[in-house]
């Protein structure tokens, strides 16, 4: 048994194919898991909101100091964190968006980035030490282009950035499945092309 979290960040609903994608690695898991529990965060139906100063000052002040309205600026961090600290696996959705990931995921990522929490800082300009290293994460991509070779390899900065932010924060990358090519070969033949590269 897993306890898989699915995160969701595309605006577009049944004609995602990042979110058709996602919902097949599930599917898989669940199938490799009998019995997996699986917790959703549909960050495209219920974003997160993007990160203020009142929320950087709430995260930095002890808990036992936090005033009632800085315990509720963070509800919403308090909330991702501790769905993610439950977690084994994690699906993430990342469609391509201007060749990088959506506003709602960027948001997500900074309310889970938290000192103490999922990362520790080590000072003197080294990366952070990752403090969730027992888990793992499958990354499903789309885009309209072909973004895993060629001409517009370098300009895919959505896939690189969320490897490098799991691994920060010590999660491992077991897996990238991409529905890739839509405006090439049309959204039907690239989402099979994903559903068929599927391993977990």
């Amino acid at each position: 048994m897993k306890r898989i979290l699915h995160i969701i960040s595309s605006p577009r609903t049944a004609s995602s194919a990042s979110r058709k994608l996602g919902n097949a690695i599930v599917e898989r898991l669940k199938e490799k898991h009998p019995g997996s529990i699986v917790t959703v965060r549909d960050l495209g139906k219920n974003p997160l909101p993007h990160l203020d100063e009142s929320h950087i000052i709430s995260f930095y002040t002890p808990a036992e100091n936090r005033t009632a309205e800085q315990v509720e600026t963070i509800r919403y961090s308090e909330e991702a964190v501790k769905e993610l600290l439950d977690a084994d696996t994690l699906v993430i959705e990342a469609p391509m968006y201007n060749f990088t990931i959506t506003s709602n995921l960027k948001a997500y990522f900074d309310h889970i980035t938290r000192a103490g929490i999922t990362f520790k800082p080590r000072g003197q300009g080294l990366l952070p030490e990752g403090l969730l290293n027992n888990k793992e994460a499958y990354i499903a991509t789309s885009s309209g282009g072909v973004y895993s070779e060629g001409e517009l390899k370098g300009y895919d900065f959505a896939e690189p950035y969320v490897r490098s932010f799991l691994s920060v924060i010590g999660i491992r990358v077991a897996g990238v499945f991409r529905a890739e090519g839509q405006s090439l070969f049309g959204p039907e033949a690239a989402l099979e092309t994903g559903f068929k590269s599927i391993a977990v």
